[in-house]
């Protein structure tokens, strides 16, 4: 069987693609189509072999944006029907209680993926619907989805259960299932290997942050904790989601403010976080404002940084010791303040950052803490997209 994979990752009003060898991670071609499905803007961006496409105009639905993707495929000398692709890996976020490893899709897989939309209403319908129309343009070629929640499928008991009554959680599905398993997993295993270290003797904390953040707590290898819950609302401040939030808010909110359950979901989904805070969910714009001396970004910045060093504290007493600390993802591998701020005055800790190393960008991972110290800080690029690839590719061979 080939090891060249699409990869796709449909989200509510895009679809980020990637066509790879999963062995060696060679990427042939990739792209992504934006606003999907809104009256203007609509936005497709190619990139194969050096050259890179743009399309501008409307993109009725998901099956039109893999339809026009495809065409760009075309454009660039790539038949995705004859080149020999072996499988499709589809990011699915959520697969409940019923899904925690690779799976190949059926009608069946599919219309539970469906169902599992209560858990997940922004995702799992958009990842149904991206699986649903390559399937269409496909056919024949086997569809495979990998699961944002599998990595903390078997979190302990203690740390999945929520204190609710019981029979109601059972009846509903409702535990911590956690997200960016797929990340999460795969930079502490490249965390291991660029040191040498054997990955069922290293304990981890792990910081995925990118305008959607989580952390876990790694032991030996196996996910002891993470901060997101049953959705991914909860945990740390993300840049439109607030994170942990007092669910008394909710009813309060729908008491005195006189808003309805859609209105408190956008709230929570679209206009929290950052966003809500300062006004931009973007951090590099976050970034800026700060510079400027707006107080509003000024206390943004804070409140995200508090979050970060609030699950660390808790992580390492978890943990009982940490050997290694990851940031990942767009804010966690570029922005050197984070981690700096997230760790300072922690020496006593044993955990300390490298000022020179900190800033210095290289390509791959790297080590940012002193040398010899007796906790290994490192950034570790994710890369989630081979990820799923060689998930793909190891069930379908």
């Amino acid at each position: 069987m080939s090891d060249l994979v699409l990869v796709l990752n449909s989200g509510s009003s895009s679809i980020k693609y990637q066509l790879l060898h999963a062995d060696s991670g060679e990427v042939v071609a990739s792209g992504l189509a934006e606003k999907i499905g809104e009256a203007h803007g609509g936005r497709i961006v190619h990139e194969c072999g050096g050259r890179k496409l743009v399309h501008e105009g409307p993109i009725a639905d998901h099956r039109d944006g893999l339809r026009q993707a495809f065409e760009m495929f075309q454009e660039t000398g790539i038949d995705l029907t004859t080149v020999g692709v072996g499988a499709v890996g589809h990011r699915v976020v959520h697969g409940g209680e019923v899904f925690w490893e690779p799976t190949i899709v059926t009608d069946d897989v599919l219309t539970t993926i469906r169902d599992l939309s209560e858990l997940a209403p922004l995702h799992n319908p958009a990842n149904a619907v991206g699986i649903e129309s390559t399937r269409e343009l496909l056919p024949g070629i086997p569809q495979v989805a990998v699961f944002d929640t599998a990595f903390f499928h078997g979190l302990p008991d203690a740390a999945k259960t929520y204190a609710i009554d019981a029979k109601v959680a059972a009846a509903h599905g409702i535990r911590k299932y956690g997200f960016h398993g797929t990340s999460h997993q795969y930079v502490s295993e490249k965390a291991a290997e660029f040191l040498g270290r054997d990955y069922t003797e290293l304990n981890q904390i792990v910081f995925h942050l990118g305008n959607g953040a989580s952390a876990s707590a790694i032991r030996g290898g196996v996910a002891v904790d993470t901060t997101m819950g049953m959705t991914p609302l909860e945990g740390l401040v993300m840049g439109t989601r607030p994170g942990d939030l007092d669910p008394g808010i909710v009813p309060h909110l729908v008491r005195v403010a006189d808003l309805d359950l859609a209105q408190v979901e956008q709230l929570l989904n679209r206009d929290s976080g950052l966003k809500g805070l300062s006004g931009v969910n973007d951090f590099r714009e976050l970034g800026e404002l700060v510079e400027k001396g707006d107080a509003a970004a000024e206390l943004a910045y804070d409140v995200y940084i508090h979050r970060l060093r609030r699950y660390l504290g808790a992580y390492l007493v978890e943990l009982g010791s940490v050997d290694v600390i990851v940031f990942t993802a767009g804010v966690g591998e570029n922005a050197a303040n984070v981690r700096a701020d997230a760790l300072a005055g922690l020496s006593g800790l044993g955990i300390e950052v490298d000022p020179g190393r900190n800033e210095t960008r290289t390509p791959g991972v790297r080590r940012i803490s002193p040398e010899f110290s007796p906790v290994e800080v490192l950034v570790v690029p994710t890369n989630e997209e081979l990820a799923i690839a060689r998930a793909a590719h190891s069930l379908t061979a």
